[in-house]
């Protein structure tokens, strides 16, 4: 059983992260999207609404678990039994970091191989950090997130 593991912040998730997500599910057994958690972050979204709203974003999707974990992506990766990280890739300025980071993955962990997949180009422009300063700025984030995630955003905004 080929499994992945697609780690990241997802804060929020967005269509781009689900996109690059789908594909991965066409492509491995079981892929596990892994909300990391980190210490030295303070998210926009605590870790357990991230893991919440993407549970409700890819309900109906035969072969997704939705997860978050401590420490290093290889480490849990092992834990889980994953061969593969899959990674995104929006435009060429991600491919310096995103390879640094593979080749690092690589050398510490041999195994482990990484796969990029590119999202698509609807979505080539959008990130977390770019939703969060539209939604902050009252601008409509609806075409870039996932319905449970506009919705959820808007109610929560609505209680400060």
């Amino acid at each position: 059983m080929k499994i992945a593991i697609y780690p990241g912040s997802f804060d929020p998730v967005t269509k781009g992260h689900l996109d690059i997500l789908k594909s991965g599910t066409e492509l491995f057994d079981k892929v596990i999207i892994a909300v990391a958690k980190n210490s030295e972050k303070t998210g926009f979204l605590t870790v357990d609404e991230r893991v919440m709203l993407i549970k409700q974003s890819v309900a109906g999707m035969q072969n997704v678990e939705v997860d978050s974990f401590n420490g290093l992506t290889i480490d849990y990766a092992k834990q889980k039994g994953a061969q593969i990280l899959l990674r995104g890739l929006r435009a060429v300025s991600d491919f310096e970091y995103e390879m640094q980071l593979s080749q690092t993955n690589s050398a510490l962990a041999k195994d482990l191989k990484t796969v990029f997949l590119i999202t698509k180009p609807e979505y080539n422009f959008i990130s977390s950090g770019t939703i969060k300063e539209i939604f902050l700025n009252n601008g409509d984030i609806s075409k870039f997130v996932p319905e449970p995630v506009n919705e959820y955003l808007h109610k929560r905004k609505l209680k400060y």
